[in-house]
């Protein structure tokens, strides 16, 4: 039985009963089946907890973990607001507005130019990069000692024919986009 029918038919019954209890001149009783009260108590609980957070993180885009070739990562890459990241062969790359992860901060892009470097694990290729020391351009402009030069490091997949270069930007308490970068297999 559907769980709001049940309390439905709990509060029709509870209060024909306490109606009933109180033409008899009896103590008001608490007549609500014990499965109810449960559903109930926890649905109490987990008010506040949703308040405070949420419980889990964002899931990382679609995908499977891959180990890409310096090869296959040295192309430009592309984020969904047109922004570019071109790594080279040489290790150096040019960034173009490009989506970053920088501690807790949201909705970073970053231009400038720096190095970058490939970690791979048995499943899946890292991929991080570093600006060069007058870079980036775009963030904290009032205070450029206090710029983090090194965002989080990319995480590689493979999603059918596309590539992506992904990272969680924000606070992963609330519900901010993933940093995804994409470019076509080759």
């Amino acid at each position: 039985m559907n769980a709001f029918k049940l309390c439905g038919r709990v509060r029709h019954e509870f209060v024909s009963s306490s109606v009933a209890h109180a033409a008899r001149g009896t103590r008001w009783g608490w007549n609500v089946p014990r499965s109810c009260r449960t559903a109930l108590i926890l649905l109490a609980a987990a008010l506040p907890l949703t308040a405070c957070g949420r419980f889990t993180v964002m899931p990382p885009p679609e995908g499977e973990p891959v180990v890409l070739k310096p090869a296959a990562l040295a192309t430009t890459w592309t984020d969904a607001d047109g922004g570019t990241l071109t790594l080279k062969r040489d290790g150096t790359f040019v960034a173009d507005k490009v989506c970053v992860a920088v501690d807790w901060y949201d909705g970073l892009t970053w231009s400038g130019t720096g190095t970058w470097k490939q970690g791979t694990n048995t499943k899946q290729t890292f991929v991080g990069v570093s600006f060069d020391a007058d870079q980036p351009v775009g963030f904290d402009l009032d205070h450029p000692e206090s710029v983090e030069r090194e965002p989080a490091p990319y995480d590689a997949l493979r999603h059918g024919e596309v590539l992506k270069l992904w990272v969680a930007i924000g606070d992963p308490d609330n519900d901010y986009p993933n940093c995804v970068l994409t470019s076509p297999a080759s």
